[in-house]
């Protein structure tokens, strides 16, 4: 089985490169996030013709996660239990499912803006909200993994110059302990194997050519409870789907499984 998880950056303007990417790189689910479509205008239907079925919770403008599976759903899930608002609302930042055996959350990490800010602690909130969720499903009776978009680089390495990110988000300890919580709800980091670069990275800002630079992160992450670890057997990040124009400036990250 192969699962990915890919951060669009829009669904819509995106949607000729995901219709190709989905039939050349094949996965059997497809984790999305940063959909910006409402639910009413997610192209469920050119999907269903690549065969995939859709388990989507899209908010508009903003935000948006999306399960694409070919191998099945149950269970769908809209909405990541106990999550908290911010402003008042709840934003479309998860979705689940069981697609072929395998219980997946795709998510969409809320970025935190700055230290200090409101939207930082409401991060921090969140992510003890998905600890919850991993502590309910790691360890069951089917393989279990949450892919997406964390907005959180988990070690110093993870980013190209950490001396550019100091006093920032994705790279603060609070933000990292809270993400190495889901270690200890039974999950593990499925790190990619380095292809071009020795450290895989997943997203590269637009500007002042950060890509052909190789000034990334890895924020993209994949964390697998022990049934899901065991089952990998290749893990990394498809570049070129970085490249050229139109792009989003994420990378997919993919998971081969045998299950």
């Amino acid at each position: 089985m192969r699962i990915a998880t890919w951060n669009i950056n829009s669904i819509t303007a995106r949607l000729p490169r995901l219709t190709q990417w989905l039939e050349t790189a094949q996965p059997d689910v497809l984790c999305l996030q940063e959909l910006k479509v409402s639910e009413e205008a997610f192209p469920g239907d050119e999907l269903r013709a690549l065969g995939y079925e859709s388990v989507v919770n899209a908010g508009g403008r903003w935000n948006g996660a999306a399960v694409l599976s070919r191998v099945g759903v149950e269970d769908p899930a809209t909405a990541l239990p106990e999550a908290p608002g911010y402003e008042g609302v709840v934003e479309a930042r998860a979705a689940g499912a069981t697609c072929g055996g395998v219980r997946v959350w795709s998510v969409y990490v809320p970025n935190g803006r700055e230290v200090g800010h409101p939207h930082y602690e409401y991060k921090l909130e969140w992510l003890a909200a998905l600890r919850a969720t991993a502590e309910k499903s790691a360890g069951g009776p089917q393989p279990f993994a949450i892919l997406g978009d964390f907005n959180i680089a988990p070690a110093d390495a993870d980013v190209w110059d950490l001396a550019e990110f100091e006093g920032a988000t994705h790279v603060t300890q609070r933000e990292r302990e809270a993400l190495a919580a889901l270690e200890g709800a039974g999950l593990k980091d499925i790190y990619p194997r380095p292809l071009k670069y020795d450290v895989p990275f997943t997203y590269w800002d637009y500007r002042q050519l950060c890509f052909p630079k190789n000034r990334g992160m890895r924020i993209d992450l994949v964390y697998g409870d022990e049934a899901f670890g065991a089952a990998v057997r290749d893990a990394y990040v498809d570049r070129e789907a970085r490249k050229g124009k139109g792009a989003s400036d994420h990378a997919p990250v993919v998971v081969d499984l045998d299950v």
